[in-house]
């Protein structure tokens, strides 16, 4: 039997490098009104559960195999990819780090041109000159983006396939939108360390204006931040 721990990701601005840094500047993915803190709050709490889980974690970590999200190489460039998150303050690059500190094996996930063709698509939103030209662009994102996704999430599911042998472990480090289990292979069964279908309802409405969906809110907070 081969196993996957399934951790949805839920990208902060340090994740995200200066793209991060530039899509909350422009408010492309910026929650509306005075959510911004306490979404970072959540954000933060939601990391430090998963940290928590993986400190405490009654199996062997020697030999686990980890993906992740937007890893388009691997050894000595990886691990400079790991290490530049940290700098950042990435959590979750800093878990990656300490679980391959423990003994796990950072294993090369993605394509570099398909990670290229999804950044090349918010860049050019970011760079755009006038309101024209931006509102173009994010159309033509968000008509491109579920291609990106799915030519991802093909590669991504057949490299865990491929290199995900009997018996092994695996944790996936992914964002909450890709769609990975229903292309695995049957074998595998997957442990989702948080509820993806919850993870995706708190990012929907975290951007919204309704306060009558403050109470929802708070009650997915406490579960993503819950240890």
């Amino acid at each position: 039997m081969r196993t996957l721990i399934y951790v949805p990701i839920i990208h902060s601005i340090a994740d995200m490098g200066s793209l991060g840094k530039e899509l909350k500047r422009e408010s492309v993915c910026e929650p509306v009104g005075n959510k911004w803190q306490k979404h970072i709050d959540t954000v933060n709490g939601y990391w430090n559960a998963i940290e928590f889980y993986f400190n405490n974690i009654n199996i062997n970590i020697k030999g686990i195999k980890i993906y992740q999200d937007g890893m388009f190489v691997d050894g000595e460039m990886a691990m400079k990819i790991i290490d530049d998150g940290i700098k950042s303050g990435s959590k979750n690059s800093e878990i990656v780090f300490n679980l391959i500190d423990r003994g796990a094996i950072l294993i090369k996930t993605e394509d570099f041109k398909m990670v290229k063709d999804e950044y090349d698509g918010l860049q050019s939103i970011i760079k755009s000159k006038n309101v024209i030209s931006k509102y173009i662009q994010l159309l033509r994102y968000r008509v491109l983006k579920p291609i990106f996704l799915i030519r991802r999430d093909k590669f991504i599911a057949n490299r865990i396939s491929e290199t995900l042998g009997p018996n092994e472990t695996g944790v996936l480090f992914i964002g909450a939108y890709h769609n990975i289990m229903k292309r695995l292979s049957r074998d595998i069964t997957v442990i989702e360390l948080k509820e993806i279908k919850k993870i995706r309802k708190y990012q929907k409405t975290i951007r919204s204006d309704s306060k009558t969906k403050a109470l929802q809110l708070d009650q997915l907070a406490q579960y993503m931040t819950k240890r």
